[in-house]
This record gives structure tokens, C-alpha cells and sequence, in this order.
């Protein structure tokens, strides 16, 4: 028993001898193998990271980022009013970030940034198992830095070769910067939708805030439109971007950046958009184009699109308005006079929208406004209902046969073609709201229709220069052709005081008298015989009832006598940059000229000689802070101050007893001369008050005719009116002041004894002179002038 015993507990020791040895040969081969691929792998992950490491970018470039950012146009107020970009981007610190925004990105897009190296394994590892029991893509594992790298330093492929580049530059990114520096770059980077790139100008677009001012409710908003911006988008799909801002907000809960209360209450806030922006600023587009002209001339598209410069101007936001709404009011007037014009037949989806089916009954959800200019498309012609019936998106207009009457009589006159038919069903028409009727459901409206007829507008503030307003037309949207600065068209009598001003510092004084007389210019077989705007002759006229009447033959004769050179050097003194032909039709305006420059001269008189440059850009700064330009005011005597004062005097004139005697509506001192072209082409109206200087333009593009009567006193100062009673409202009223050099003496003349101005010297020796001469039958004889340098085609 004992040997049996020895036996087997040998042969046990014996086996369990034989299986440890067999289990250490076994562990050594398979830790060998394990060695052995691990350090194979190595091997490939090495040669994998120097092979796809020889060409990639240099993250260091990250170190000076500068990216292109957006350019922004400024008010006379510093209000925000345009911007100019390829990207919308504005540059933001980290510091100007709320700590709510930081937080609702991270936990959003990578609720790890602060613990991993550039590659979340953990993430990528939670993503796949997501992904596989969903059986589909529903996650991603892509880190905020990862997202760097896609957008500054590699193409958005998607290839094997990509993502393991990018995961190479990712490490390194996260070696190289701070994590701080990293969500900076991402947070200033990232593309936001509706053509805002970066947190800021995403705060700015959506909602017209600073980052600071950002609710829990709108960070969220923001934070959740990374995946698919368009789709997104609270201004495109509220209901998707809700459903965003819950999964953001689920996430910070979790994180612990927020609690289950604040959560809730963020989810609950309403969102306020900010839809009305460019809306507000619709007057000013003109304005904005101009100096987005200037700009890209001076300093280069690259600058202006990419360069984030702050561009402040003159403008004047209210103003501005005034001069839009004055305008638009103006030329609908005139427009009508021409007659009335159908719009073409709409578009079948116009045409669906505006069916009686889709009528809704509560005018409270039409969308419209008292004053609203629409259009509609005529269902009833009227007949049946008083008016007509007009469908204008989902309600409807009634238009009585008051409201449409100056559709429905002829033309006064040959030159017009007289108006057409009345609207008829089907057409598609402009309509103004008058009031809602609460008990039908329709408004009461006006007929109305797009103007043909152009209109511009010039407000210069006369002590600056600075220009307020600026119309360059009707319609920025079918036309940015700039009428006010780019148009140069004959002033017609507008030019005259430049004329008039030239003779006073030739010795001319308000009392001197010229004969108004027909004359005539003879060369050869030709002959030219001006007119008066009345083809009537007054006789001797004094040089301030001349200028008052617009009298064309005293222009003609002063012209003769100071010489065209004269006036041509005066009125490049006085501002006017455009080549003036150097013929006598100069005293009638027969040279174009533009609207900004005739405005400018204007002013000179009311700044007692000194012209004031006209200024639309005040200062430009650029992204580093620097001044690149500043305009601050500049002004330069360029006449007498006693001449200047006493054109005010003479113009006033005009307002007060000549050809633009309806501006005496506007309840202060003002100055001005209206302007008429041959054919009626162009009609003016220029003037001024102490505070102001403004031009008004109005014409047809094509220089085609206004018809019979539409003079710059019926057509253009009714324009100027309505706007300096609106821009002058809440301003005290001021008078010209006369300067030192300038003496008042008693004279009379046709209206009886009154005072007049006079340069210091050439006042009468007596104060009962008589300013006439005596004998006068005011029926003169014709002169005929010969050898004249140019025989004139046209008279204005």
C-alpha cells in the first residue's frame, strides 16, 4: 500500500509537473505573440504616423488666425445700418462670451473637450454601439477639435486617408494650444446658418444681440445648429430648432453646467428673432451703395468684403426716411399724371395664392398696415360691389371709384396719350390701405401703381457738409444706378443763381436793371432766338425780379456781358466738377450737371461763402484699430460772404414771389430756384434753410417728356416741401444772417418803398433813389446779336 501510495503521488507530481510546464510554455508563446503584434502594430501605427505625418499643414498657422471678417456700416448715431462680406464674421474673445455659451457648445458637440487629447476614443466607442443598435448613422464622434482641423487645415472628404490626418492633427493641436485657444478658434469658425459664420454674428443674426446679453434659451438655440445649420434654423423651422435646443439643453443638465428646472424654464422662454433687421434700414440701401462704391475704389473688394473695417457715415437715419418716403410720395403723384398703366397678368403661383379660397375673413392675420403700398390681383371689376375687388395675399382691398378717379378721366393735354381702361378682373394692380373694415373682413384702399418716373433727393447739413440723405432713385432693388451722383442732366434754371452770383462780384446788385427783350443770335443763315419760359417780354426788370421769375432772356444778357469763362471758373469754385460748354446756352443750363454737385454750390450761399466738401463717410477703422481715414469738416471761402448773403436774399426771393412760392408752406426762412428743361425732360428744385441745403431731381431715365406743366415748381418742389417740413419739425427756426460787409438801404421800385441788401459801397447815395430809369415804355425794340460763338440747338 505504501509503494501504491508513492506510485500515484509521484505520477500526480509527475502531471502536475508536465501541465505547469506546459502552461508556461503556453503563456511564454502567447505573450510572445501579444509582444510580438503589439509591437508589430506600433510598428504600423509608426510607419502609419510617418507616412501620412511627410505633408500636412502646419498647425502653427492656427497662431495667427485672421479670417476674413465682416466690414460693418455705421449711422450718424453709430446705429448698425449695412455690412459688406463674403463671410459674415465678427471676430469675438473668448471674454465676450457668457459662460452659459461656452458650456451649452461643449456639452453639445463634446462633452469631454476638457479631458481628452484631440481624440475622444470614448466617445467614438459610445457613438458605434449607438450606431449599431439604432442600425444606422445617428452619431458622431467628431471632437470640437477635430472639427478645427476639418475647417482650417483639410478638405470635408470623406475618406479613410482624411480622418486619420485629421486625427494626426488633432493631437498635435491639442499639444500645441490651450484648450481655451482651441474653442476660441472652433467658437469664431464655425458656420451658423443663414450666412452668419461664428458665435457673434449668429447672435447678431438671429436674435440682434451682443454674446453677453444671450439667454439660457437662445445659447441652446445657437449651440444646437452645428450638425445642419439650414435645416436648423429658427428663422427657416422653429419646430426642428426646438427640438435642438432640448437636445442641448438635455445635455448640459446631464453635464450639471445647468439643473432640470433651469432646463425647463429655457424650453418654455419664447424666442424673439430678429426678422425686421433689413427691413428697417430699406431707405438707406442707396446710401449704403454709394459707400460701398467709395470703398471698394479706394481700398480694394479684398478690404472691404473680408477686412472687417467699421465704416462710419453721415447719414441720418430719420432723415434718411423722410427723404425715401418724400420722395416715393412725389414722383406716385407725378406718375399718376402720366396716366394709369396695368400690370402684366400675374404668375400662376401669385395667382393661386390671391384665389377667393384662400381668402382668410380677419383682417387682424392679414399682415398689413394702414399706408402699406401692395399688390393684388382684381377679382370683381366692381360693377356690382361699388369698386373694385381686389385679393391682396390672404385678404381683400375694395377700391370705390373716388379712390380711383384719377385713372378713370383723360389727359389735359395732346402730349399725353390720355389712360387707358379702367383695372379689369385678372389684373394685377398696386393698391395703398386706407383702413381695415372690421365687420367685412377687407380693407378700404386707393389705386395706385409702380412709378416709371424717377425721383432723387440730396441733404447736405451746411455747416459740415455732411450729406444726411441720399435718393438715388425709386426702386434700390430693380435699380442701383445712383440718379443723384452718377446722372448728370441739364439743370435747366436751377443753374441760373451760379450765373447771378458771378455778376454780383462783377458789380451787379439787386437793384441793377437789365431790359428783358427779345434778342437773337445770327451766325451765317442761322438764327437763335431764346424765349421766356412764358414767351412773354417784361421790359427793364430789376436782377432780383429777374432772378425771382426765372427770366431766361436777363440770364442770357448778364452771361454776354460778365463772359462765359467767368461763370465757368465760378461755378468750378462753387463745387461743380462736370465740363460746362462754353456758349451762352450755359446761362439756361444746357449742361449736365450731377445732383450732388448743384446741391453743393447751393450751400456756398448759405455758408456765407465757404463751400463744405460733401462728406459720406466720416471715418473708416480697420480690425487692428487703425484710423484709415477721417473726415472731419473742412471748409474753404470760394466767394465774397456779402455776395453769398445777398444770393440767399435774391432766392428767397424765388420762395417768396417767383416761381417756387408754394415752399413759403414750410413756415421758416428758405431760399432756393427751380429748374426747367426743354420738352419738360427734367424739373428741379434746389434750396435751402439755414440748416439745410437739399437738391430734388425728377425725370424720366430715358429723358422722355413729363408732359405739359410739369415744371420744377409743380413737380420737384412739392418733393423738397414735404421732406424739409419732416427734417425741420423738431428743429428751432433760424434766419440768414447777414454779414458785416453787407448794408440795407430804402429804394423802390414797381412794389413800393422797401428795403434791399447791398455789398458795403454800392448801396444808392440816396435812400429815395429811384432804382428804374426814368422813361421806360416796356416796349423795347429786338436786338440782334451777330458773331457769336456757337448757335444754340436748344432753349430751357
Amino acid at each position: 500500500m505504501k509503494n501504491q501510495r508513492s506510485y500515484t503521488e509521484v505520477m500526480k507530481k509527475r502531471a502536475k509537473k508536465t501541465k505547469k510546464s506546459f502552461l508556461g510554455v503556453f503563456f511564454k508563446i502567447f505573450f510572445s505573440l501579444v509582444l510580438l503584434g503589439a509591437v508589430s502594430g506600433a510598428g504600423v501605427i509608426f510607419l502609419t504616423y510617418k507616412y501620412y505625418s511627410q505633408e500636412l499643414p502646419k498647425i502653427s498657422t492656427l497662431g495667427d488666425y485672421r479670417p476674413p471678417l465682416v466690414s460693418t456700416v455705421f449711422s450718424d448715431d453709430q446705429a448698425k445700418i449695412g455690412e459688406f462680406a463674403h463671410e459674415k464674421r465678427i471676430l469675438a474673445p473668448l471674454s465676450d462670451m457668457s459662460d452659459l455659451l461656452l458650456k451649452a457648445f461643449i456639452a453639445a458637440e463634446d462633452s469631454r473637450f476638457y479631458k481628452h487629447q484631440g481624440i475622444d476614443f470614448t466617445s467614438i466607442f459610445r457613438a458605434f454601439v449607438k450606431n449599431l443598435s439604432e442600425g444606422k448613422l445617428k452619431q458622431g464622434g467628431s471632437t470640437i477639435t477635430q472639427q478645427v482641423v476639418k475647417s482650417f487645415l483639410l478638405t470635408p472628404e470623406k475618406t479613410y486617408t482624411r480622418k486619420i490626418k485629421e486625427a494626426i492633427l488633432s493631437y498635435r493641436i491639442s499639444k500645441g494650444f490651450t484648450k481655451n485657444e482651441i474653442l476660441f478658434l472652433y467658437l469664431n469658425q464655425i458656420y451658423l446658418g443663414q450666412g452668419a459664420y461664428g458665435v457673434a454674428s449668429a447672435a447678431d443674426t438671429y436674435f440682434g444681440k451682443k454674446l453677453k446679453d444671450l439667454s439660457l434659451a437662445e445659447c441652446a438655440i445657437l449651440a444646437g445648429l452645428p450638425p445642419a445649420p439650414s435645416q436648423y434654423s429658427p428663422m427657416k423651422n422653429m419646430k426642428l430648432a426646438k427640438e435642438r435646443q432640448h437636445y442641448v439643453l438635455k445635455q448640459m443638465v446631464e453635464e450639471k453646467y445647468i439643473t432640470q428646472k433651469e432646463a425647463d424654464e429655457a424650453f418654455a422662454a419664447e424666442i424673439k428673432l430678429n426678422h425686421a433687421k433689413e427691413e428697417i434700414h430699406e431707405s438707406a440701401q442707396q446710401y449704403i451703395e454709394h459707400v460701398r462704391r467709395y470703398i471698394e475704389t479706394k481700398y480694394g473688394p479684398e478690404t472691404l468684403y473680408e477686412g472687417g473695417l467699421k465704416i462710419y457715415t453721415a447719414v441720418n437715419l430719420e432723415t434718411q426716411k423722410q427723404a425715401f418716403e418724400a420722395v416715393d410720395k412725389g414722383v406716385r403723384v407725378i406718375d399718376k399724371r402720366q396716366g394709369f398703366k396695368t400690370i402684366e397678368k400675374p404668375s400662376s403661383d401669385q395667382a393661386q395664392n390671391m384665389e377667393p379660397g384662400n381668402i382668410i375673413r380677419d383682417v387682424g392675420k392679414s399682415g398689413f398696415s394702414e399706408g402699406d403700398i401692395v399688390a393684388g390681383l382684381v377679382s370683381d371689376s366692381g360693377k356690382s360691389k361699388g369698386g373694385l375687388v381686389v385679393n391682396i395675399g390672404k385678404t381683400q382691398a375694395i377700391v370705390s371709384k373716388e379712390d380711383m378717379s384719377w385713372a378713370l378721366r383723360p389727359g389735359k393735354d395732346s402730349s399725353r396719350k390720355g389712360y387707358k381702361s379702367p383695372p379689369k378682373s385678372g389684373d394685377m394692380i398696386e393698391v395703398k390701405l386706407i383702413s381695415p373694415d372690421e365687420g367685412t373682413g377687407s380693407w378700404k384702399a386707393s389705386l395706385e401703381q409702380k412709378p416709371e418716373v424717377q425721383g432723387s433727393l440730396v441733404c447736405m447739413e451746411n455747416s459740415t457738409g455732411y450729406v444726411k440723405a441720399l435718393i438715388g432713385g425709386n426702386d434700390f432693388k430693380s435699380s442701383q444706378f445712383n440718379r443723384a451722383i452718377q446722372s448728370k442732366r441739364q439743370p435747366g434754371s436751377s443753374f441760373k443763381p451760379i450765373v447771378y452770383a458771378a455778376a454780383l462780384d462783377k458789380g451787379y446788385t439787386p437793384i441793377t436793371t437789365i431790359v428783358d427783350a427779345p434778342i437773337s443770335f445770327k451766325i451765317g443763315d442761322k438764327v437763335w432766338s431764346p424765349q421766356n419760359y412764358n414767351e412773354k417780354f417784361m421790359g427793364p426788370v430789376t436782377l432780383r425780379k429777374a432772378l425771382a421769375l426765372s427770366r431766361n432772356i436777363i440770364s442770357i444778357k448778364i452771361l454776354q456781358d460778365i463772359g462765359v469763362d467767368t461763370v465757368i471758373s465760378y461755378a468750378k469754385n462753387l463745387g461743380i466738377t462736370s465740363p460746362l460748354e462754353k456758349n451762352l446756352s450755359l446761362a439756361l443750363g444746357s449742361s449736365g450737371v450731377s445732383l450732388i454737385e448743384i446741391t453743393n454750390a447751393y450751400s456756398v450761399f448759405a455758408n456765407m461763402g465757404y463751400k463744405a466738401e460733401p462728406v459720406f463717410v466720416t471715418k473708416i477703422i480697420d480690425r487692428n484699430g487703425n484710423v484709415l481715414e477721417e473726415n472731419l469738416p473742412a471748409r474753404a471761402q470760394v466767394i465774397d460772404s456779402a455776395s453769398a448773403y445777398i444770393m440767399t436774399s435774391l432766392l428767397e426771393s424765388v420762395v417768396n414771389e417767383g416761381t417756387a412760392t408754394n415752399i413759403k408752406a414750410l413756415g421758416r426762412p428758405a431760399a432756393g430756384k427751380t429748374g426747367t428743361t426743354n420738352e419738360y425732360f427734367n424739373a428741379w428744385f434746389i434750396g435751402f434753410t439755414p440748416e439745410y441745403s437739399t437738391g430734388v431731381w425728377v425725370g424720366f431715365d430715358d429723358e422722355k417728356t413729363m408732359g405739359d406743366g410739369e415744371t420744377g415748381g409743380k413737380s420737384a418742389s412739392p418733393i423738397w416741401l414735404d421732406f424739409m417740413k419732416e427734417a425741420l419739425k423738431d428743429k428751432p427756426v433760424e434766419v440768414f444772417k447777414a454779414p458785416e460787409n453787407v448794408v440795407f438801404a430804402e429804394v423802390y421800385d414797381s412794389s413800393g418803398k422797401r428795403l434791399e441788401c447791398f455789398k458795403e459801397g454800392t448801396e444808392p447815395a440816396s435812400a429815395t433813389a429811384t432804382t428804374l430809369p426814368d422813361g421806360t415804355t416796356g416796349d423795347p425794340q429786338e436786338d440782334v446779336v451777330t458773331d457769336t460763338e456757337t448757335l444754340f440747338k436748344s432753349e430751357l
